[in-house]
C-alpha cells in the first residue's frame, strides 16, 4: 500500500461476490474514475467470510490503491466489518459503501470530494440504482440473472463509457432524483462527521445489515448542523448476486428490517425528505430543494451525459 497520505477513503463489505466486486473496484480506478486534482483515493475492502474468500490477486486493479481484509469473526451483517474498514480509513473525507456489488459511475469521486467542500457538515448522497429492466427484488421473477446482466454490460461497450449505465439501468423503489432517499450506497463526509454519527449501529444484526445503511443516513441527516447535499448525474449501480434484501424474490428481508429498525428507534423506516441542497458537480450549479425538487416524480430526469 502507498505510503502516501490519501485524499478520500472509500470503504465497502462484500460476502460472496468477486465477480462483482471486481467490476465495482475497476469503476472506482483511473482512468474510468475521472480523478484528476482530487489527490490519492484508497479503497478498503472487509470480505466478510466469503466462501472461497477473494485474494489479493482477485482484486488487483491498475492505479488503484486497495487494501483487502478478511473480518476474523463474520456475522450474517455486514455492520462489525464496515465499521472496522471505517476505523482504517486514513482520510479527511471517508465514503461508505456497505454494498461491493455497486458499480459507479465516472465522475462519483469526485462529486463526493466537491460536496464534502460545500459545507463543514456536508452529508453528500448519492443515488442509487439496479441494473436491469426493473428494481431487481422484481426482474429476478422474470428471468432477470447473471447472464442478462452480462449482456446489458457488453451491450453498452462498459466500461467504455459508465454513463451509459444510466441506459440499463433504473432508480431503487421509490427513489430518483431529486426525490427523497432511503439510503445513500456512496454517502460521502469529512471524518470529523463520521466521529459524530459513531459509523454504524451495532445493534442491526439482521440478514444483510437490515436497515443499518438506512439509519446510518438518517442519523447523519438529523445531525445537529448537518447539511443534506443530493449529487445530480452520478450514482452507484447494484450488479445481481444473490444479495439477501436487494436480490430477494420476496419481501421477507425487507420486512424483517423495517421491524428491527422500528424496534430499536421507535420508528418506521421512511424515506428522508428533508430538504437538501441539489448539486451539479459539473456545472458547480447548487440550489436549494423546494416541495417541487421533493416532490419531483420517481425517476425524474435522466441525468445528462458527460463527455470524456
Amino acid at each position: 500500500m502507498s505510503e502516501a497520505s490519501p485524499a478520500v477513503s472509500l470503504v465497502m463489505a462484500s460476502y460472496q461476490m468477486t465477480r462483482q466486486l471486481r467490476r465495482t473496484l475497476l469503476s472506482l480506478a483511473p482512468p474510468y474514475q475521472r480523478i484528476e486534482g482530487i489527490g490519492l483515493v484508497e479503497v478498503i475492502v472487509v470480505d466478510n467470510g466469503s466462501d472461497p474468500a477473494p485474494t489479493m490477486d482477485d482484486l488487483a486493479v491498475d492505479a488503484l490503491n486497495v487494501t483487502l481484509h478478511h473480518w476474523p469473526n463474520p456475522t450474517h451483517s455486514p455492520v462489525p466489518a464496515m465499521n472496522f474498514g471505517l476505523s482504517q480509513a486514513r482520510a479527511p473525507i471517508i465514503a461508505a459503501m456497505i454494498d461491493g456489488a455497486r458499480m459507479a459511475t465516472p465522475g462519483l469521486v469526485a462529486a463526493g470530494v466537491k460536496g464534502c467542500a460545500l459545507h463543514p457538515q456536508a452529508v453528500v448522497a448519492t443515488y442509487n440504482y439496479h441494473l436491469g429492466p426493473k428494481p431487481q427484488n422484481q426482474s429476478v421473477h422474470e428471468g432477470y440473472d447473471t447472464a442478462a446482466e452480462e449482456a446489458l454490460l457488453r451491450r453498452i461497450g462498459w466500461p467504455e463509457d459508465g454513463y451509459r449505465l444510466f441506459e440499463i439501468g433504473v432508480p431503487e423503489v421509490g427513489e430518483g432524483w431529486p426525490g427523497p432517499l432511503l439510503e445513500s450506497n456512496a454517502l460521502f463526509m469529512r471524518r470529523e462527521m463520521w466521529d459524530r454519527v459513531g459509523g454504524y449501529d451495532a445493534g442491526f444484526v439482521g440478514v444483510g445489515g437490515g436497515a443499518a445503511n438506512p439509519d446510518l443516513f438518517r442519523r447523519a441527516c438529523e445531525l445537529p448542523g448537518a447539511q443534506l447535499i443530493k449529487v445530480a448525474g452520478e450514482g452507484t449501480f447494484h450488479q445481481i448476486h444473490g444479495g439477501t434484501v436487494t436480490n430477494a424474490p420476496d419481501q421477507k428481508a425487507l420486512r424483517a428490517a423495517g421491524v428491527e429498525y422500528s424496534r430499536i428507534r421507535g420508528r418506521p423506516l421512511a424515506l428522508v425528505r428533508q430538504r437538501g441542497w441539489l448539486f451539479d458537480p459539473v456545472t458547480g450549479v447548487v440550489t436549494a430543494e423546494d416541495d417541487a425538487g421533493s416532490a419531483a416524480a420517481p425517476h425524474g430526469p435522466r441525468p445528462a451525459r458527460r463527455e470524456p
